[in-house]
């Protein structure tokens, strides 16, 4: 049996029985309006829903690398870190006691400060009553301070303490600060009682006895008095109906009296 053609050529006798020359076979790129328009047609909205379909997650892949890249920036990088820390309000404490309190390290990544607990740390100073801590892009920290507000002093031995209206001593000072007035009690403190019931007392107070006070002094929850310029006291009693006690005794400092007692405003005793 004899071989067949070689394949990719073509032979065969011509008429005079001699073999013909092998051609190769070659691949030519059919013409576009060999494909029919259907299918062309086909082929586009095959390759338009390709797109479509990989189009939203594309664009979600961009979206979180790029946010990838803004965290890391923000959060493991000293490019947003802290460089100033910018202290409102402080004029008791300084900006130095401010910065140390917060202990925020320099070029720590802003993004990642606790802003409450540098608070808590800042409203551990004494002289602090309210504090807020904000970010100041790119790289600072706000730190706005409400001081406390002194409302009177207590002799303790040969210093003073200054309280605010809540009982809380917040500075020791050598010499009693003008304009505030003494409140005499043993253990000064905002838990107690008888900084409370003094300092209740006094915010009770009209201002003309404001203006001729000395000192309250507390001895106990009942035994509250006041001392008046010229020596006269006022015999007060317990810290309750201070609003009847201080305009009964408002009223009675015409008299030529030496004590007042107003403990009970009702029925009022003076000699």
């Amino acid at each position: 049996m004899s071989p067949g053609p070689a394949r990719g050529r073509t032979g065969g006798a011509d008429p005079g029985g001699r073999r013909g020359p092998a051609r190769r076979w070659q691949l030519v790129r059919a013409d576009r309006d060999a494909v029919p328009p259907s299918t062309r047609r086909f082929m586009a909205r095959a390759r338009q829903r390709r797109v479509r379909a990989a189009l939203p997650w594309a664009v979600a892949a961009g979206v979180l690398g790029l946010g990838a890249l803004v965290a890391w920036t923000l959060l493991g990088t000293g490019l947003f870190g802290v460089r100033e820390v910018r202290v409102e309000g402080a004029e008791l404490v300084t900006p130095v006691d401010v910065r140390e309190a917060a202990a925020v390290p320099d070029d720590h990544p802003l993004a990642r400060v606790d802003l409450a607990a540098t608070a808590r740390r800042i409203g551990r100073l004494a002289p602090v009553e309210r504090v807020t801590v904000s970010r100041d892009w790119p790289g600072a920290l706000v730190v706005r301070v409400v001081e406390r507000t002194p409302v009177a002093v207590v002799p303790q031995g040969d210093r003073f303490a200054v309280v605010d209206r809540s009982g809380v001593v917040f500075r020791t000072v050598p010499e009693p600060p003008d304009g505030l007035p003494v409140v005499r009690v043993a253990r000064p403190g905002p838990k107690d009682p008888g900084t409370r019931a003094g300092l209740e007392v006094l915010a009770a107070l009209t201002p003309q006895l404001r203006d001729r006070l000395v000192e309250v002094t507390v001895e106990g929850l009942a035994r509250i008095s006041l001392r008046l310029q010229g020596g006269r006291t006022v015999v007060w009693g317990d810290a309750t109906r201070g609003a009847d006690k201080a305009r009964v005794a408002t009223v009675l400092l015409g008299r030529n009296a030496d004590t007042i007692d107003v403990s009970a405003p009702d029925v009022v005793t003076f000699k």
